[in-house]
């Protein structure tokens, strides 16, 4: 039905800059909420931020004023911006999405996962 597809991870050094970016495809009526999650080693995941579909944003605190999420409604996509990058963010990032394909009730749907390693 629905597939989310994220690019733009690797590994960068403290103080870095990353640009991640996801795709949704398929059968798509419309799509509310997205965001972006993160599971670090040994941690649970997390909610870093989140965008409605009208642009209303919030972000998790440890990444306020460098972390910036963003969407595109005409292309079905959704990136994050990561600025002055620390060791404490090296993660698996994931996109998320709230999505009603076409036919079917609105449901969450979830990408597969880009790493995300920040080391010197």
């Amino acid at each position: 039905q629905v597939q989310l597809v994220e690019s733009g991870g690797g590994l960068v050094q403290p103080g870095g800059s990353l640009r991640l970016s996801c795709s949704a495809s398929g059968s798509i009526f419309s799509i509310g909420a997205m965001a972006w999650y993160r599971r670090a080693p040994g941690k649970q995941r997390e909610l870093v931020a989140r965008i409605t579909s009208s642009g209303s944003t919030n972000y998790v605190d440890s990444v306020k004023g460098r972390f910036t999420i963003s969407r595109d409604n005409a292309k079905n996509t959704v990136a994050l911006q990561m600025n002055s990058l620390k060791p404490e963010d090296t993660a698996v990032y994931y996109c998320n999405a709230d999505v009603r394909a076409t036919g079917w009730a609105l449901r969450e749907y979830w990408g597969q996962g880009t790493q995300v390693t920040v080391s010197s």
